[in-house]
C-alpha cells in the first residue's frame, strides 16, 4: 500500500492488525546519463512492489540524502549529516506514535549508511521496537545476480540503468569503463571528484539488455520482500 493513496482512517483501520511500516531512503544526486533522482527511483520502487501484495504500507521516500562528494554536479542535494539523521528520526518517532513498531528502511544509496548508528540509538531509546536497515541493492542474493551479470558494476552503471531510471533520448554510451580508483575518491574534494569520474560512472558498462535487468528486478524485489515477513523478534 502507498501511503500517498490512503487516508488517515485507513491507517488507522491497518494499525490494529500490524505494526510494519516501510520508510524508502533515497538521494538525488548524478548519475552519468541517467536520472538524478535514481536512487530515489530504485528504493521507493523496489520496496513498493515488494511491499504490494502484502499489504504493507509504504510511506513517502526521503528523496536527498548525504552525497557531498557529487555537489560539483549540477542538480545534485546533499543534506548535512546532523539534519539527515534527525528528519530520519523524526520520521521513526512520529511512526512509533502513530502505533507502528517494525520497520524498514529500504535504502537506495551508499552515502547514507551513517542512518545506521542512528537506528541503534533510536532503539535503545524506543523499548520494543524493531527496524531492519536493508541496503537493497547490496543484498546477498542481489550481488549474487550482479556478479553473475558482470563482475564490473558500480555506481551509475549498467546496474542502475532499469527502464524506469533512464531518460527519454538519451543514448547510452557503447563499451566497458574502466573502474575507478574508489580509495583515492573518498580522500578528495567534489571539484576533483567531478575531475575523476568526468561523466559521473563508477566503472562497467552503461546499460544491459532489458531482459538481464529485469532478472536483476525480480531478485531485487523477492529479496526484499521476504525481509518485510521473515526475521522478526
Amino acid at each position: 500500500m502507498i501511503v500517498a493513496e490512503m487516508h488517515w482512517q485507513q491507517v488507522a483501520d491497518y494499525l490494529q492488525n500490524n505494526d510494519l511500516a516501510v520508510l524508502p531512503l533515497g538521494s538525488t544526486e548524478q548519475h552519468a546519463f541517467l536520472s538524478l533522482a535514481t536512487d530515489t527511483i530504485l528504493s521507493s520502487k523496489v520496496a513498493a512492489d515488494a511491499a504490494e501484495p502484502l499489504g504493507v504500507p509504504v510511506f513517502p521516500t526521503m528523496p536527498y540524502g548525504l552525497t557531498h562528494y557529487f555537489l560539483d554536479y549540477p542538480g545534485t542535494v546533499s543534506l548535512r549529516v546532523s539534519t539527515y539523521l534527525n528528519v530520519v528520526e523524526d520520521i521513526l518517532s512520529s511512526l512509533e506514535h502513530a502505533g507502528f513498531k517494525r520497520f524498514v528502511l529500504v535504502n537506495g544509496h551508499g552515502g547514507n549508511r551513517p542512518v545506521e548508528g542512528l537506528v541503534q540509538e533510536w532503539l535503545a531509546a524506543h523499548r520494543g521496537c524493531q527496524v531492519k536497515v536493508h541496503h537493497w541493492w547490496q543484498a546477498p542474493r542481489v550481488m549474487a545476480k550482479v556478479q553473475e551479470i558482470d563482475v564490473v558494476a558500480s555506481h551509475a552503471s549498467w546496474m542502475e540503468n532499469f527502464p524506469w531510471t533512464r531518460l527519454a533520448g538519451m543514448v547510452q554510451p557503447d563499451g566497458q569503463k574502466p573502474m575507478t580508483d574508489l580509495g583515492l575518491l573518498k580522500q578528495q574534494d567534489p571539484g576533483a571528484v567531478r575531475a575523476q569520474l568526468a561523466e559521473g560512472n563508477f566503472g562497467g558498462d552503461f546499460e544491459k539488455p532489458d531482459e538481464v535487468m529485469l532478472k536483476l528486478w525480480q531478485v531485487a524485489v523477492s529479496e526484499t520482500r521476504e525481509l518485510l515477513e521473515m526475521g522478526w523478534a
